[in-house]
């Protein structure tokens, strides 16, 4: 029993600080999402407030939003089908419908999903499991190298708990793609040294398959490709054994075979998107500032968002990597003094993760020249592959510091101390020298620069005094000192980031939000302003929208919106949605063709096809009196032979007579105007009732996509894209029953 607990300590201690670190989830009932910004930022939920708090409910951190704008209705919409036992394949709630299942953040495949089978709790549980899994993984990755019991632990809580881990971790998605990796290492290490192989080949697959479900393909790619050269280094290693090789490549042709449910039709879609036409890699932030990197070693050295005085450059949560000063101290150790292929080859990693995340020349090349899927990636997402690398060398640089009791330790003490004193005297002297910098920014530098140094000396002091101390006992305690302080430094630096809040919160019902559920059916909403019901959290209420937020939305669908914010036939790139399309321009004729039945607005509006119909607060709810039905017969179709001639054609037309298809097919054809009606309108389905005395064509304003399919009376028919974005069919005469479905392939 002693040696068992022995053995398994180190997991023990793991599960004990990740519990600690979500007390407040545990002991408060508070959830770990930052739903005080869907209250404290938005209307109608701000209305619901408005008497106790005018401005709004205090919240946290304003930089965490997409957690509720993007996965958490994602996730909910998800599950939601799949309850129904329906695939989740189209969110009809945003961009006026787009994949669901395509969209490769929605993660419905991920195992873990089985949680969020009980909301919010299980959106809790899926977020605690992400430190949890990612350090009991480590652990016993690290353990299978036979580092010291303290050394592992000390690894695995600091890539449970790094800069990035933190940043990521109420996103759902990021963490629990990256918390594979570990696993995957230990299973090749596995397999190349034949113990138990078959059980270990079925765990490398479906640890690469769970990462990929997960829900984030770049910190996917960047896992893959640091896996693959793991296996090849591993495999020179140990002999370069054919068998074994074919063993990996086997595993990587099963791989590609289960998870084609989600590559194909993700694939599908980028290559339908605008994914790449409103980024540009000279932007600010794209690459890691080189004076971010202090933040390796004093995390808000440049403020912090929760604390309102950030002052660095865009983005603080794309550029933090801190790993804990001891980590650091211990990493660069190993760096410096070990001397195996362990260390090279993290270390290799963690060079190369740098410098392409860094703005170093080379880091552009991927841009420059194009590459498909780099040149669209963040590269401040390396920031992945950098802190799992100091995580390992921080654990192979403490395993060999307490083995050898290197005096050496001192070097990279001195190598941080020099950087320490550097900063001092910025934030002392600097005012002189940098001008440009404000009085402000140097009080919040100065006042953040304390507690690491003061961490840094306390460290540094100990590791210095166990390279003399000769008792056991003695340097046992010094051990579980430094681990103690590292828990209360990452601690103190990821409580003071993320947000715990009530449930309470989380989307709560308004009488706004009453109305339109109730008098929306198949129709559209849109807002005037990105302070009411932003992009995706229509979702969460069922209620349709023509706005979104996503990295990957439709280009037809981008190119219909920026001719109608236009107001001419322009749809050349750029748009500069950058990923949020919010059109507000509700005296368009393209609204009423969107179906747009209520406009949302915290102001008055003046438009003779609007009536004021609701109000809450100062949410203000407008019916638009021109909105034309979702589905219709047409008396004419026009013939357009490209895209640039069918937008050009449907300026000034009546679209609720005529219809603007890119096909020859119906040149000189006679149409009659029947009756159209929806009979029933779910995700991935609309069923259309119709009768007509002639051959008609009807238009369904829905957005037009591949995957989709129709049927008249139960047999197929085609599905043509009309006026521009939408999905029409040729309807003969007679009674007839029309279902478009949506189906994975």
């Amino acid at each position: 029993m002693k040696k068992l607990l022995h053995n398994y300590s180190g997991l023990l201690l793991i599960t004990i600080i990740v519990l600690a670190f979500f007390f407040q989830f545990f002991v408060k009932g508070l959830l770990p999402i930052p739903s005080d910004t869907i209250i404290g930022l938005y209307h109608p939920f701000r209305d619901l407030y408005a008497k106790d708090y005018s401005s709004g409910i205090p919240y946290k951190n304003f930089l965490i939003t997409d957690p509720v704008r993007q996965q958490y209705p994602w996730r909910e919409l998800a599950v939601t089908l799949e309850k129904k036992f329906e695939l989740p394949l189209w969110n009809p709630y945003s961009f006026s419908g787009y994949p669901l299942l395509a969209n490769f953040q929605s993660a419905v495949f991920y195992p873990w999903n089985i949680l969020l089978y009980r909301m919010p709790l299980g959106w809790s549980l899926l977020i605690i499991f992400q430190p949890l899994l990612a350090g009991i993984f480590l652990y016993l990755y690290l353990n299978h190298l036979k580092l010291n019991k303290f050394a592992s632990t000390l690894g695995a809580i600091t890539f449970a708990f790094c800069g990035f881990s933190i940043a990521w971790m109420e996103w759902g998605t990021i963490i629990h793609t990256a918390l594979w990796l570990p696993l995957i290492l230990l299973s090749i290490d596995k397999i190349l040294t034949k113990k138990n192989i078959r059980i270990w080949f079925a765990i490398f697959i479906l640890s690469l398959t769970f990462s990929f479900f997960a829900g984030h393909l770049q910190t996917f790619f960047y896992l893959f490709i640091m896996s693959l050269i793991y296996i090849l280094a591993r495999w020179w290693q140990y002999g370069k054994k054919g068998k074994t090789i074919w063993l990996f490549i086997i595993g990587y042709l099963l791989f590609a075979l289960i998870t084609i449910v989600q590559w194909f039709p993700t694939l599908q879609f980028i290559l339908l998107s605008n994914r790449s036409s409103d980024q540009s890699f000279t932007q600010a932030g794209w690459f890691i500032p080189w004076q971010h990197l202090i933040q390796f070693v004093a995390p808000d050295f440049f403020g912090n968002p929760t604390t309102l005085n950030y002052w660095g450059v865009w983005n603080y949560a794309e550029f933090i990597g801190y790993v804990g000063i001891l980590p650091l101290i211990v990493s660069l150790f190993a760096l410096f003094f070990r001397r195996d292929k362990k260390t090279l080859f993290f270390g290799t990693f963690l060079f190369l993760s740098l410098i392409f995340a860094l703005p170093t020349g080379i880091s552009a090349l991927p841009f420059v020249l194009k590459i498909p899927f780099l040149s669209t990636a963040q590269p401040t997402r390396l920031m992945f592959i950098t802190d799992f690398c100091l995580s390992i060398l921080a654990a192979l640089g403490f395993d060999y510091f307490l083995k050898s009791k290197k005096k050496t330790i001192i070097y990279p003490i001195i190598f941080l101390a020099i950087i320490f004193a550097g900063l001092w005297i910025f934030v002392v002297f600097g005012k002189k020298i940098f001008p440009d910098v404000t009085l402000q920014n140097f009080i919040v530098a100065k006042q953040n620069l304390y507690i690491p140094s003061l961490i840094f000396i306390v460290c540094a002091g100990i590791l210095i005094a166990m390279t003399r101390i000769k008792q056991k006992a003695t340097l046992q305690i010094s051990v579980c000192i430094l681990v103690g302080i590292t828990i209360v430094d990452i601690f103190r630096f990821g409580w003071k980031f993320l947000p715990f809040t009530s449930s309470q919160y989380l989307f709560p019902q308004t009488t706004a939000i009453s109305f339109l559920q109730k008098n929306s059916g198949a129709y559209r909403i849109m807002t005037t302003d990105s302070r009411i019901l932003p992009p995706n959290f229509s979702s969460m209420y069922h209620l349709q929208s023509i706005e979104g937020y996503d990295p990957l939305y439709l280009s037809r669908y981008a190119e219909f919106i920026s001719a109608m914010q236009r107001k001419k036939p322009d749809i050349s790139p750029p748009f500069g949605f950058n990923r949020i399309i919010t059109p507000h321009d509700f005296d368009s004729a393209f609204v009423d063709l969107l179906g747009v039945k209520y406009i949302v607005s915290l102001s008055d509006l003046k438009s003779a096809k609007l009536t004021k119909v609701f109000a809450e607060g100062q949410t203000q709810i407008y019916e638009n009196k021109n909105v034309l039905p979702r589905v219709f017969f047409v008396e004419t179709i026009e013939n357009q032979k490209n895209r640039q001639a069918g937008i050009a054609a449907m300026f000034g037309k009546d679209l609720k007579k005529t219809a603007i298809v890119e096909t020859n097919e119906f040149a000189n054809v006679k149409l009659g105007i029947g009756q159209a009606d929806i009979t029933n309108y779910s995700e991935n389905s609309v069923k259309i009732s119709t009768k007509n005395d002639n051959d008609g064509f009807i238009v369904l304003t829905d957005i037009f996509y591949p995957s989709w399919h129709a049927t008249i009376d139960g047999k197929e028919t085609k599905i043509y894209p009309t006026d521009y974005t939408f999905r029409g069919i040729f309807v003969p005469r007679g009674n007839h029953e029309i279902v478009f479905y949506d189906s994975l392939f």
